[in-house]
């Protein structure tokens, strides 16, 4: 399966479509992504095994967010039950997506360390404050091709993993065909892509301020924007029979 490529007018396309599922059922909304990011900190916090099993299980949950997604594509309710739907349909599938994450990105923190940002990833790593921003102003500095390798690789994997659930669960993809089906349709998109991301910076700003109660609103919104990128971007069963049937049929039919 190959993803189309659109204009660059659909990268504010999405958030529109986004906003049009939250409309549906926004106190509900706000409620899923609340437990939603409350469970995965509260799971995070858990010593030595916090972070890695978040890690784990964000994959699982997105999941369940975007199958809340497609029933109100399809005029069916919001409910309570679809923040658990990832653990009910393709979870060991979903889980191995998380694994392969979570050992991406030990192994992009190895070669960050390796090519002279080990101080810089011992700051990270170690999840707690900094004394001073100096200090992680001078490990930025002495680590200047790491930091920038670093954040190509974490690119790369951030757009393997962009529609990876969703390719797992609603095209029953294996987690590896998933991560390079969605690598290559960012990669396709790119404009579109980028000019989403750059609205969404804005409106994370916005949302910050004045004491982040906008998040209440534009968590949910970037959750639905995120499938209807997907379905945007990949054709339903339906779409590509229709297809198919077009490309048979010949003239003088």
């Amino acid at each position: 399966m190959e993803a189309r490529k659109v204009n660059i007018a659909n990268g504010w396309l999405w958030i529109k479509q986004g906003y049009w599922l939250f409309k549906k059922s926004p106190v509900l909304w706000i409620v899923l992504a609340a437990i939603g990011v409350t469970g995965l900190l509260g799971i995070a916090t858990i010593p030595v095994i916090g972070d890695p099993l978040a890690t784990l299980l964000f994959p699982v949950l997105l999941a369940g967010y975007m199958v809340g997604c497609h029933a109100l594509e399809h005029d069916e309710e919001l409910e309570l039950s679809h923040l658990f739907a990832g653990f009910h349909n393709n979870t060991s599938q979903l889980v191995t997506l998380g694994g392969i994450s979570l050992i991406s990105q030990m192994l992009i923190l190895g070669v960050m360390m390796l090519t002279g940002g080990a101080a810089l990833v011992s700051i990270l790593m170690s999840g707690k404050p900094v004394d001073s921003p100096e200090i992680l102003v001078q490990a930025a500095v002495g680590a200047g091709i790491a930091l920038t390798l670093g954040m190509a690789l974490f690119s790369v994997l951030l757009m393997s993993m962009q529609f990876a659930p969703m390719l797992i669960i609603f095209n029953k993809m294996s987690p590896v065909d998933a991560l390079k089906t969605s690598l290559r349709a960012c990669l396709r998109n790119i404009v579109p892509m980028s000019l989403y991301g750059a609205m969404m910076f804005l409106f994370m700003m916005m949302a910050t301020m004045p004491i982040m109660l906008g998040w209440l609103v534009l968590l949910p919104v970037m959750i639905s924007s995120m499938y209807a990128i997907y379905r945007d971007l990949f054709p339903t069963a339906t779409e590509l029979a229709m297809a198919l049937e077009r490309e048979t049929i010949t003239p003088d039919q």
